[in-house]
């Protein structure tokens, strides 16, 4: 399977809604690897490295989000593999 890295910027009501917690929960169940943060701007900013498929799926994910989110738009961008994560993250 395809290894793949994406670097996503989630736009809309994505902050005190649990966005980056559910992140990681997906993350986890999909053996997704990276971390996510809140930005200053109201978006929040992941870096996703994994299987091609299951990046995907979490993508898919994150134009929904949590239950109280509201994602006006996911912007994506790819990124080379590189492989450094052991684990997700939320960086605060």
């Amino acid at each position: 399977m395809s290894k793949q890295r994406i670097r996503i910027f989630v736009k809309g009501k994505v902050q005190g809604v649990f966005f980056r917690q559910a992140l990681k929960v997906m993350a986890k169940k999909n053996d997704v690897f990276g971390w996510v943060k809140n930005l200053k701007d109201g978006r929040v900013e992941a870096v996703l490295e994994g299987d091609e498929e299951k990046v995907n799926r979490l993508i898919e994910w994150s134009h929904g989000g949590p239950a109280n989110a509201r994602v006006e738009d996911v912007e994506i961008r790819n990124e080379k593999f590189t492989g450094e994560f052991s684990k997700f993250d939320v960086l605060y």
